[in-house]
């Protein structure tokens, strides 16, 4: 009820996340297909910022909607590498690092 008032009130809010939704069933479709059209919806909304940003690069966001393959493997163990070398900041060298990395994989 709280949200039908907000979106009632705030058009532009409820824009926004009718596409955020469209969005996000787009890319766990894999529907390339329908990009197109959302991008020009969304380049005339709250969304346009993020349009364009999407648009600037636009081949590799129809490969991350058309391909099976990603590398969210790879982002998560550099991830996990920063996170432990911001940890060790200044605390030791090398050895204790590498220590830290083998004992949490």
């Amino acid at each position: 009820m709280l949200v039908t008032q907000v979106e009632h009130a705030l058009p532009a809010l409820s824009q926004a996340r009718r596409l955020l939704d469209a969005f996000t069933t787009m890319v766990r479709n894999g529907d390339a297909a329908a990009m197109a059209g959302w991008l020009e919806e969304a380049s005339g909304s709250e969304m346009a910022a993020f349009a364009r940003g999407l648009t600037a690069d636009l081949d590799a966001v129809m490969a991350a909607l058309r391909e099976p393959w990603s590398n969210g493997q790879t982002e998560g163990q550099i991830n996990r590498l920063k996170m432990l070398k911001r940890q060790m900041y200044g605390a030791a060298g090398i050895d204790l690092l590498l220590a830290r990395l083998q004992h949490s994989a």
